[in-house]
């Protein structure tokens, strides 16, 4: 087994040198520090993570909760926090809340200064009432994907979810669409108002009638709540889904229902997410970017375990962007309307 001696000859440095590179708890000079660097790699050295967590007071280990993993949204997520710890030493524990509070509850209540360095929590579902547990955490938290309004405890770093609903609005106000539904999950509230925004800018509502709850997140909660918005009002022309899988849902409901997407019905979806981008007609959605959401929130995260003290809770938004493709296209005008 290659040891910290191995390391350290090979580099030319003492061992201590070595260890405070390993650590990161005393500074070494750049050049140095990519000579040991290299040697742990030429080598293949594993710290001995028991004895560097002894000798740090760490444990080298960061907390992740989501809602779920089956969603590419959050498996997005969770691959670039992996990603971006491991390039920092760091190991991850994941969680998953799987939208039952009282489970997140629990999982809350057991975490403790002796398991995780620092905790990140993505996605509002499930735990904002269960947050205070963690007010008097010795360490620090952060959170992403943070839809509704975010509690004055933590650092947040989030999307901009109203402005991308009002981007889906404008663009469909731009290809001339007047008459339209909103296939959205319960907790989307935000990007509903966004999108409300867009058409009120010109003086249209979209009425709470012309927006239509979808049982669960999936693609068959998206087919029956686009099948009763489109049954409700035949004359509608687009379809706001708050979910990109809800809009795959939507685009089976214009099939069953004789309706030819893009030509006499426009399909709008939200978060660009893998699965959805061989659909067909590819759908035009608003992309969320949450790769760079997980990256910036683990490197605020990890720059706060050394300190002490109470955080300073700030928000961090980012812009979502629209990605424009064969789901959507001008209005046209349907027979009585």
């Amino acid at each position: 087994m290659v040891t910290m001696q191995d390391v350290a000859e090979r580099a030319g440095v003492t061992k201590q040198t070595v260890s405070n590179v390993v650590t990161g708890r005393v500074r070494v000079r750049p050049v140095t520090a990519a000579r040991v660097r290299a040697a742990i790699e030429e080598l293949g050295y594993t710290p001995n993570l028991v004895a560097r967590s002894l000798a740090t007071g760490t444990t080298m280990t960061v907390g992740l909760f989501v809602p779920t993993v089956a969603s590419s949204f959050y498996s997005e997520i969770v691959e670039e926090v992996e990603d971006v710890l491991e390039r920092h030493g760091y190991h991850l524990l994941l969680c998953t809340t799987r939208l039952d509070g009282e489970r997140a509850r629990r999982h809350l209540a057991g975490l403790s200064s002796r398991s995780v360095d620092a905790l990140l929590i993505a996605g509002d579902r499930d735990l904002i009432d269960h947050l205070p547990l963690l007010a008097d955490a010795r360490f620090p938290v952060v959170l992403c994907a943070w839809e509704n309004e975010a509690p004055e405890l933590f650092p947040v770093v989030t999307i901009d979810y109203e402005g991308a609903g009002h981007l889906a609005g404008r663009y469909l106000r731009g290809l001339g669409h007047e008459r339209v539904a909103v296939v959205a999950s319960p907790a989307h509230t935000v990007r509903v108002a966004g999108f409300r925004r867009a058409f009120a800018a010109d003086g249209l509502a979209v009425p709470d009638t012309a927006v239509f709850l979808a049982p669960e997140p999936t693609p068959e909660g998206g087919f029956a709540a686009a099948t009763a918005a489109l049954t409700a009002d035949p004359r509608v022309t687009g379809v706001f889904a708050t979910h990109d899988v809800l809009a795959l849902g939507a685009l089976e409901a214009a099939r069953a229902l004789g309706r030819s997407v893009p030509d006499d019905l426009s399909v709008v979806g939200h978060d660009d997410n893998a699965e959805v981008r061989l659909c067909r007609p590819a759908l035009t959605t608003v992309a969320i970017p949450k790769r760079q959401m997980a990256r910036q929130a683990v490197e605020l995260l990890l720059r706060a375990i050394p300190r002490t003290g109470p955080q300073t809770a700030t928000l961090h938004l980012l812009r979502p962007d629209l990605i424009v493709r064969h789901s959507t296209g001008p209005a046209r005008r349907r027979s009585g309307n």
